[in-house]
């Protein structure tokens, strides 16, 4: 299951966040830093209106969103790389997860105590990088030591260790997340290894009052020009996204609507995630389940069915597809199947998002 860590330094608003996102009051809230120790869990339902509607086409009650587990993490201060706070607790848990989101400090409240003193997001930017940064050095440092024999000798794997090692550096001198494009596949693999905190995706989640909510504010503007066009910026108001939790499903949405808001913040973020890990959901569709399954961009049919089960994989024969345009609009796989808009694809098959999908394989 994909992990994103929600990370910022102290009473930036990430439990309350967390608490939204679960539906729950599962993490503690408090005027004072690391209010949160251990590293609060839970697993959030990604949202898909598209579930919904298919499920009565197929006669079924049994709606299985994908989902995505959060993990809300201690807040970090400057000196964390050196075990100040709870440094070493805090950088070993972000290295578990698979994306991090920043959540920044972008309003202003005299009763809500910022660890610096003041409100300033791209300091607090420039702190949580840099601390991920000095960390990522040192962990690069101790391999380089280790690996310093082979790569003298002329070991093929400490090489490429070595190669990887010397590309990070640049970046993370800088205070840079790095660039993951610049390395070949066997770096790649390598750069898994190391678990580097600074090559994990990054969305940064601007933390405004509900006033700022759809346009803004000083604060938010300041992040995007330091950030650039390119970084993943999105606008949330933690507090009343954990209100929302309280409402009711419809209520929720027409409180939104007043607001002028389409989708929540929540959703917005959820879209990010998955959009910077280059995810895609293809769904089955039966009388048993409409269930919805993630793959990477460019997976192929036989890989997509071994999310569901390795045999479909290893036994893979032929995939029955049919968009879910498609589908809404014939009412049924026996429809689809008579108009000819559901058809048999191979093994070189590139699953695209929305696929509605039947597996054949050998046992």
């Amino acid at each position: 299951m994909l992990k994103v860590g929600i990370v910022g330094l102290p009473n930036v608003g990430k439990s309350t966040l967390f608490n939204a996102l679960t539906s729950a009051k599962n993490a503690q809230c408090a005027n004072y830093p690391f209010c949160t120790i251990e590293p609060n869990v839970g697993v959030v339902n990604v949202p898909d209106i598209r579930l919904e509607k298919l499920a009565p086409l197929v006669n079924t009650k049994n709606i299985i969103p994908t989902a995505i587990e959060f993990v809300d993490i201690a807040g970090l201060v400057k000196g964390a790389s050196k075990g100040e706070g709870l440094g070493n607790q805090f950088l070993h848990n972000i290295r578990e997860v698979d994306a991090i989101v920043q959540v920044v400090r972008c309003f202003d409240d005299v009763n809500t105590i910022h660890v610096n003193g003041k409100v300033n997001p791209v300091d607090d930017i420039e702190t949580i990088n840099s601390e991920l940064a000095l960390a990522d050095i040192s962990t690069l440092e101790n391999i380089s030591k280790r690996i310093s024999k082979q790569v003298k000798g002329g070991d093929k794997e400490a090489k490429i260790q070595d190669s990887v090692i010397q590309k990070c550096m640049p970046y993370l001198e800088e205070g840079k997340f790095i660039d993951t494009t610049i390395f070949t596949q066997d770096e790649k693999k390598a750069l898994h290894f190391f678990h580097l905190l600074m090559s994990k995706p990054v969305i940064y989640c601007a933390n405004v009052s509900e006033v700022d909510l759809l346009k803004g504010n000083n604060y938010t503007k300041e992040v995007q020009a330091y950030l650039g066009d390119s970084a993943q910026i999105v606008l949330i108001c933690a507090n009343l996204e954990e209100e929302l939790v309280d409402l009711g499903a419809d209520e929720a949405k027409n409180y939104l609507q007043e607001l002028g808001i389409e989708n929540s913040g929540i959703e917005k973020m959820i879209k990010s995630a998955y959009d910077i890990l280059n995810l895609r959901t293809y769904i089955t569709a039966g009388e048993k389940e409409v269930k919805a399954w993630t793959i990477t961009k460019g997976t192929k049919a036989p890989a997509a069915a071994g999310v569901i089960h390795s045999d479909f994989e290893k036994g893979f024969i032929k995939a029955e597809v049919v968009s879910y345009d498609d589908f809404i609009a014939s009412g049924s796989w026996a429809a689809a199947r008579e108009k000819g808009l559901a058809r048999l694809e191979g093994k070189d098959y590139v699953v695209q998002d929305g696929d509605i999908m039947v597996f054949r394989f050998n046992n």
